[in-house]
């Protein structure tokens, strides 16, 4: 009897654990962004955007920043952008989760932290993917407090600079920024090359006809394989479903990612966009 009631405390422990909103994943993601928001501030920050400021770039982007409305519009320090209930697949062969995904994107230097929030079978999963002064890392969470994965090294790193380069443009302080250079490639692609701490990683947007920000292709983002090993297979980052927010910046709402390989594309993040927001 003993026995028993001790294993039942245990288990109301647990589900009280699981269910309160404090998580020590949660809590060091907002620590880091709230210290970067002060730390990443741009010295321009409050000025508008003007057409000079992008006449150095191709015409091809210049056309989507006056189609995106972002001319007259406050210039940003970072990005914040929200998912709801995200369709995630964890590799091929993996499971598929439900996911809210949270993330920031900084202007002054490529910084980029973002925090996924699902569950496996009623147990709390949580992930943090962050890249910070050239050092990039995915850590995933079960129970609040056993690691699953903590994945680092230069291919991470690689990896999450050009997912940050994929993402520059729902940001327009970052074009402006040295470390992004552009060549124009077509009428509607462009050729971007991002570089930061000793790494450099490169990538094609394609616009549409409206100029919309529709695409983006990497051969720089390494996949990590079920084994642990590394391999690079061309990545994609897909958007489109452009709507009129209430400050009239037309904003993407779908995005997804996706592993191009040879037998097939693998849409492993398909979501749509909750809320985007800038500082």
């Amino acid at each position: 009897m003993i026995i028993l009631i001790g294993i039942i405390v245990i288990v109301v422990i647990i589900l009280i654990w699981f269910h309160i909103p404090y998580s020590p994943v949660k809590s060091c993601f907002s620590k880091d962004v709230e210290n970067l928001k002060v730390s990443n501030r741009l010295k321009e920050e409050g000025n508008a955007f003007t057409n000079e400021d992008f006449s150095h770039l191709p015409l091809t982007i210049r056309r989507y920043i006056e189609y995106c409305g972002y001319i007259g519009t406050p210039k940003m320090s970072y990005l914040k952008m929200e998912y709801h209930d995200v369709d995630f697949m964890q590799g091929r062969t993996g499971p598929a989760l439900k996911i809210d995904y949270t993330q920031f994107d900084f202007v002054s230097q490529p910084c980029r932290m973002a925090l996924i929030d699902s569950s496996m079978f009623g147990v709390p999963f949580e992930g943090y993917d962050y890249y910070q002064n050239g050092v990039g890392g995915m850590k995933g969470v079960i129970a609040k407090g056993i690691t699953l994965f903590h994945q680092t090294g230069a291919e991470m790193d690689k990896a999450c600079l050009v997912t940050y380069l994929a993402e520059c443009m729902f940001a327009p302080s970052a074009l402006l920024q040295d470390y992004i250079a552009f060549e124009e490639v077509s009428d509607y692609e462009v050729k971007a090359t991002i570089q930061y701490a000793g790494q450099s990683a490169s990538g094609i947007f394609t616009f549409n006809e409206k100029y919309e920000y529709v695409l983006f292709i990497t051969n720089d983002r390494g996949v990590t394989n079920a084994d642990g090993t590394m391999e690079y297979v061309p990545w994609s980052a897909v958007c489109g479903d452009y709507y009129v927010s209430e400050s009239r910046i037309k904003y993407p709402t779908k995005f997804q990612a996706v592993w191009n390989y040879p037998d097939g594309n693998f849409v492993y993040f398909d979501g749509r966009i909750s809320e985007i927001s800038y500082e």
